[in-house]
């Protein structure tokens, strides 16, 4: 039944954890090897689920893997890739979004492409209609089979002039690694810009695709015949950084979080400075911390980059339950990432959720019947409860506020953390955590 992570709240969170290469760059740069005529090293790779899930999609089609886990860095030879079949891939289904990804660099290297019904967190619609209407104007043809989705190219791919009706950072991945070698050239407007895309951009250049970003969101790509294998040190990531310096301020702790980046986190940073928190930059990353006043209340609104991401809205949420007045959350970029604040209401915080846009201007979730303002009143005392992890940002949250709680939490569900927080439990451990993970009991009542 998995395991229970039981959470003794009221400490304060103090002390050093590493962050490594990005969630969401490291897998994408994997898949890009399926490109390659060579071998391609990528450096900075996590030990997390999601670089699993990928790393056995590779191996069933043929792609040699070799990790090491000491120093992170990952080889990877796509010169014998082929198809694999569908049964096989049908394993993986249900463990990640990324396999979408595949059907491009598939596309190229082995002609076809299946990919299985797709999983990932539960924190909106998240369709993948931009991808496959992506993967129609370069040419592919589309079927649905049972269990999943069979993607060709009998006629080639060709270079297609495309419009995103909103900056969707998979849609544009999708474009950036089918267009690098498709026939012509590829214009995309509306494109995501965030660091990750641009990381994958100079992995893709390194490997000798010709790619331009101009300053309106519109990407142009000229297809080549062939590319190279790379050699890349991922970016890190910056989500779990602000994951990190969410927690030290929740618990009135003190992190460093080695690897974090100021560049990345500016609209972060700004913010995190406006609650109330301190933070001091290094060479080596940042060192977080409560500033000892009370936490300030604040109007915030996310958005794609540059603007404060929808990543970070989650664990700040809980810092704003401990701050003076009221705080308004206006969530613009998933429709559904407010499920998360059940638990911390049944944890004593005051949250109220709206359908309204209560931000500075309209979104697209206004008047679509979506929760997605949030207004929190604090501060409130938060006290132990019984929780299971809904996804991956808003777990993180859960188990924040539960170690600034007061008495005990029992957590379920902790293998969503895995997918994008490298070695959690080692980490909360260093940093003077009291958890404990046991076998979970059948009779366990989530409240």
């Amino acid at each position: 039944m998995g395991e229970l992570l039981t959470i003794n709240g009221g400490k304060p969170l103090e002390g050093r954890v590493s962050v490594r290469g990005a969630k969401n760059l490291v897998p994408k740069a994997m898949v890009a090897a399926l490109l390659g005529s060579g071998t391609s090293v990528l450096r900075n790779v996590p030990e997390i689920k999601d670089v699993d899930v990928v790393t056995g999609l590779l191996q069933l089609h043929g792609v040699k893997v070799e990790r090491d886990s000491e120093d992170g860095s990952m080889t990877l030879d796509p010169r014998e890739a082929k198809t694999a079949g569908s049964s096989e891939i049908d394993a993986f289904a249900g463990d990640s979004r990324i396999p979408i990804l595949f059907c491009g660099p598939l596309m190229h290297s082995v002609g076809e492409a299946f990919i299985p019904d797709l999983g990932g967190c539960k924190i909106g619609d998240r369709p993948i209609d931009y991808h496959l209407t992506v993967l129609r104007n370069f040419g592919a043809v589309v079927e649905k089979r049972p269990g999943g989705i069979h993607i060709s190219a009998p006629k080639g791919l060709y270079g297609a002039k495309l419009e995103l009706p909103y900056p969707s950072v998979g849609a544009t991945e999708q474009v950036l690694l089918t267009a690098v070698r498709a026939e012509g050239i590829t214009e995309l407007k509306g494109a995501a810009v965030e660091p990750e895309i641009h990381d994958l951009i100079h992995v893709l250049q390194k490997m000798g695709a010709i790619i331009t970003v101009q300053t309106d969101r519109t990407i142009r790509i000229e297809g080549v015949k062939k590319l190279s294998g790379y050699n890349h040190l991922a970016i890190p990531d910056r989500n779990e950084s602000a994951s990190w310096a969410s927690a030290a301020l929740v618990t009135q702790g003190d992190i460093f979080v080695e690897g974090a980046m100021q560049r990345d986190l500016t609209a972060f940073l700004n913010v995190y400075r406006k609650i109330g928190g301190e933070f001091s930059v290094h060479d080596d990353g940042i060192r977080f911390w409560h500033g000892g006043d009370a936490l300030n209340s604040l109007v915030l609104e996310t958005d794609v980059h540059p603007g404060f991401m929808t990543d970070w809205q989650q664990p700040l949420v809980v810092a704003l339950t401990q701050a003076q007045g009221v705080s308004i959350v206006h969530e613009t970029v998933y429709e559904n990432r407010f499920g998360f604040t059940d638990a911390l209401v049944r944890m004593g915080a005051s949250i109220q959720l709206h359908r309204e846009c209560l931000g500075s201007v309209p979104c697209r979730f206004g008047q679509r019947n979506f929760l997605h303002s949030a207004v929190i009143s604090g501060p409130t005392k938060l006290h132990g409860a019984d929780f299971d992890i809904p996804d991956l940002r808003g777990g993180f949250s859960h188990l924040v506020a539960a170690l600034a709680a007061k008495g005990t939490s029992r957590a379920t569900g902790i293998e969503i953390i895995n997918r994008g927080y490298e070695k959690f439990m080692e980490k909360l451990e260093g940093l003077g955590a009291d958890v404990s993970l046991s076998d979970q009991q059948a009779s366990l009542q989530l409240i």
